[in-house]
């Protein structure tokens, strides 16, 4: 057993791109875990999407042995964590395992939105926090300035913070000496009976499911039998192990320490993030307290383009959900897409990392309907349903009232963009809640209604503000306001991918924008097209897409009028046939396009 005076676990916590997953490389090599020859940039991030689009969607844990300054050695236990809102989920689990977090910000750009939010997830795990300034080899570093806002707008002492480049490599032994003095190390009794905390787990096509345990007391080894308290599922544990970043297996693991554990468990569906682990005779009493169930955000649709691929998006899209317990799915049909599933997200980044994932991975060519939220609707009997998809809309005059999702947003903004991000704000119905500044940049708190910011808010901030504000946002509940289904009729017929839920002040505004832009996006047809926006029985916006036509009296030389007049009123009734039996083709890319409001 290791002695628990010598352990350490930590995560690093810090807002996108300030260089979390560097420093990560960085202690790897300087605790020679992984050989020279075999280190790569970002090694902890291992799905392709992740290096691609250089950012971390999965927590990633590995274990290094250091020998400190005072020649004693010690096991340090990191987790490196995602930076973006979507993936608060993952840190949140993440830091209930551990004891301390490194806090790194940016030396030229300072305090972010999401540096805030996930250093408040660290304060409320009751963390140790260790603040460290990273890229101070650029020439617009400016470490007293970053110090002094750490100090101002988190209100943690910032005097000792280090100063590192996790690009060069300078201040990295300094940072493994801090997490040795300055974090404390965790506490549990080897003789109590076991109880670890299941804090992430996997599916692997060659061991099955990987389960991530943090134990807490007692022993895990190899042979015992476990038992799961949230589900009573017992299992025999197959291998124990450790991540150095590769699967190493060890004998046990004891208290303090970080490890992995295989027990023939078929699906990641039966193993409860939060959940306790526990052997099956003499377990212990209490469960830990676990956590919140991650809860879907953002709804949207996703079917094959061709529809004889249905079965193989199904067995993609459940062979994804068995490596995200926070992704959500079930049936559902459209009269114009045919078979497809309705899909649950934390938000939109996690939505299109699925999206790409199905599309790369599987080779399933997807279209995406329009995302949405989860309204609340209060029928007049008294009943409450969950509307999931506008096209499921009850007859409004059953309904009393719709409550939507708001959202409390923070955002951090130099000051000469303000103007821009509070007219944003006004114009998605926001209400202004605070405004303070923090050095010469705003923080502004806004409550908003989550369906006007799911779709196109993040672009709209970063083109505004020329890229320099960072927004992050939490739900905090329903209100009632006047919605209303807005319907979109293509040729008479109802799109229902095109269905929205819209305020009714906004509606005909909102209806316009989307006739007059899928006019543009629709090909034309050899008959006429009418666009129209509908609430119910009454269209409130409508534009006509002209017909392609051919000159039919071109062979007519001369003559008498008649025989053009005859000619063209056939064409009239041909083309009428025509729209009466015509299929209209509507492209992919008009589903999505139509929906961005200020594109």
């Amino acid at each position: 057993m290791t002695d628990l005076a010598h352990i350490r676990n930590f995560s690093i916590v810090a807002h996108i791109d300030h260089g979390k997953s560097t420093l990560a490389d960085r202690l790897i090599q300087e605790t020679k875990t992984v050989a020279d020859r075999d280190m790569k940039a970002q090694m902890l991030d291992s799905m392709d999407i992740e290096r691609e689009r250089g950012i971390t969607i999965k927590a990633q844990t590995v274990r290094l042995e250091y020998e400190a300054d005072d020649g004693q050695n010690y096991i340090l236990n990191l987790i490196d964590t995602p930076g973006h809102v979507d993936f608060a989920y993952e840190v949140s689990r993440s830091m209930r395992a551990v004891e301390g977090s490194l806090l790194v910000v940016d030396s030229t750009q300072g305090v972010e939105a999401q540096t805030l939010a996930n250093v408040y997830q660290a304060i409320d795990a009751d963390h140790e926090i260790v603040p460290v300034l990273n890229k101070i080899d650029l020439p617009a570093a400016d470490c007293d300035r970053v110090a002094e806002q750490i100090e101002d707008v988190i209100g943690i002492d910032a005097s000792g913070a280090i100063q590192v480049s996790a690009k060069t490599g300078i201040g990295i032994h300094e940072v493994l000496e801090a997490i040795v003095a300055h974090l404390p190390a965790p506490r549990g009794t080897l003789d109590a009976p076991l109880k670890a905390m299941l804090v992430d787990s996997w599916y692997d096509p060659y061991l099955g499911v990987v389960v991530l345990v943090r134990i807490m007391d007692g022993k895990l080894r190899k042979g015992d039998r476990i038992r799961m308290m949230q589900t009573g599922a017992v299992y025999p544990v197959d291998r124990v192990g450790v991540f150095r970043p590769g699967m190493i297996p060890v004998d046990e693991l004891t208290p303090g320490e970080i490890g992995f554990i295989t027990a023939s468990i078929k699906q990641v569906r039966d193993t409860k993030v939060g959940d306790t682990i526990t052997t099956e005779k003499k377990g212990c009493e209490t469960p830990l307290p676990g956590f919140k169930p991650s809860v879907p955000v953002v709804f949207c649709g996703l079917f094959p383009v061709d529809s004889n691929e249905f079965e193989d998006l199904r067995d993609a899209i459940e062979k994804l959900a068995l490596n995200d317990a926070s992704f959500s799915h079930e049936m559902e049909t459209s009269a114009a897409l045919g078979f497809g599933f309705r899909c649950g997200f934390l938000g939109l980044l996690h939505l299109e990392v699925i999206r790409d994932r199905l599309e790369r991975e599987y080779d399933i060519d997807l279209i995406t309907t329009a995302p949405s939220v989860v309204y609340h609707i209060h029928m007049k009997d008294g009943e409450t349903r969950e509307l999931h998809n506008p096209a499921d809309m009850p007859d409004p005059s059953h309904v009393e009232s719709i409550d939507e999702p708001r959202i409390k947003a923070t955002i951090l903004v130099p000051d000469e963009f303000l103007g821009d991000v509070l007219k944003l704000c006004q114009d998605r119905r926001g209400i202004q809640l605070d405004l303070t500044y923090a050095g010469s940049r705003a923080m502004v708190v806004y409550d908003l209604p989550l369906n006007e910011v799911v779709f196109d808010f993040y672009d709209r901030l970063k083109s505004v503000t020329k890229g320099y504000a960072s927004f992050d946002y939490q739900l905090t509940g329903y209100r009632a306001d006047n919605l209303v289904k807005m319907q979109i009729l293509v040729n008479d017929e109802p799109v229902d991918a095109l269905s929205t839920m819209v305020h009714r002040d906004r509606a005909e505004m909102r209806g316009r924008a989307m006739v007059e832009k899928l006019k543009d996006l629709i090909p034309r047809h050899m008959f006429k097209i009418p666009i129209q926006a509908a609430i119910g029985g009454k269209v409130i916006a409508r534009e006509t897409l002209s017909a392609l036509r051919k000159d039919v009296t071109a062979k007519c030389y001369g003559g008498d009028a008649t025989r053009k007049k005859k000619l063209l009123e056939k064409q009239k009734a041909g083309k009428k046939k025509m729209r009466q039996f015509g299929k209209v083709d509507i492209p992919q890319e008009a589903f999505i396009s139509a929906l961005k409001l200020d594109g």
